[in-house]
């Protein structure tokens, strides 16, 4: 079987669950600020369940999203304890990557707050360059439209570490990202990223999009997430994470079926967004490593 890595699942919820830090639209960020040593708890847990790719809990911290909590002072502190936080747990683990997270600017499913080109690189290259000397590789997520893709590929080349773009398509259609455009257009831009994911859909659609990203002839894979689906409310402006429904079906083995059958279509990068945790990982884990595909962990 070919070699298949690991990711983590959701930091997000996993925070919010483990804290009583009311939901904020800083969401995940705010929890750490309140309280740090939860994220190292759960990189540990999603090291010890399997995982070989600790994700930094960086993906919301943007000079935007801090402006509006009067936090941008912060900003290249806050990314310091999540790089910190994802490096000690790698380290106490004995093995394994650290990845950088950059989610969207402006908010997540929203690409029509994508700021102009130029701008958009600017803020993107601040935070890769911050990230690039502590990781072993950025990951770019939830990326919804083309315009997204080209911003923040551009900013995040050249740095001397492999870039990932992990794009969210549609959860009815798997062929589209959720602006609309055609997931098989990103493609053609997407020749200098080290690997091509789907995530932050519902897994069902995952099938669809994996069937575009595989003909890229780049390591492709995807990480889904827990939710019913992105919900109007959370499409307004500073949404909080209680504007959307879990899924009462996704328990562990649910979604590593899910998970089996994108490897079984060539995906070797698997892994969860949010509503995924531990259990999920281990499953995927247990079933990963008994065909003997998982890595070095």
């Amino acid at each position: 079987m070919t070699e298949i890595t690991i990711l983590d699942g959701g930091m997000g919820q996993e925070l919010v669950s483990r804290s009583d830090v009311p939901p904020t639209p800083l969401w995940s960020t705010d929890v750490m600020r309140a309280k740090p040593h939860l994220v190292g708890e759960v990189h540990r847990d999603f090291f010890n369940a399997g995982a070989q790719i600790a994700t930094a809990n960086t993906y919301a911290i943007h000079r935007d999203r801090l402006v509006r909590a009067d936090a941008e002072a912060e900003f290249a502190s806050l990314h310091k304890t999540a790089l910190d936080q994802a490096r000690q747990a790698r380290d106490a683990h004995g093995s394994g990557l650290v990845a950088g997270a950059i989610g969207p600017l402006g908010a997540s499913y929203r690409p029509d707050l994508t700021p102009q080109h130029s701008a958009a690189v600017a803020l993107y290259a601040e935070i890769a360059t911050l990230h690039a000397p502590l990781v072993d590789l950025l990951i770019c997520e939830t990326i919804t439209s083309l315009a997204q893709a080209e911003a923040v590929l551009d900013a995040c080349l050249g740095h001397g570490v492999p870039v990932w773009l992990a794009f969210s398509v549609d959860d009815r259609d798997g062929t589209r990202l959720r602006s609309g455009e055609g997931l098989g257009d990103v493609i053609a831009m997407a020749g200098e990223a080290a690997a091509l994911l789907a995530n932050c859909s519902v897994p069902e659609v995952m099938p669809a999009a994996l069937d575009i990203l595989g003909r890229a002839g780049t390591p492709f894979g995807a990480y889904a997430n827990g939710f019913t689906e992105i919900s109007a409310g959370f499409l307004d402006d500073a949404p909080t994470v209680d504007a959307l429904t879990s899924r009462t079906d996704m328990g562990p083995e649910a979604y590593a079926d899910h998970v089996m059958g994108w490897i079984d279509q060539g995906a070797t990068i698997v892994g969860g967004c949010c509503e995924v945790g531990p259990a999920h990982i281990a499953e995927i884990t247990r079933r990963v490593t008994a065909l003997g595909g998982k890595g070095p962990s």
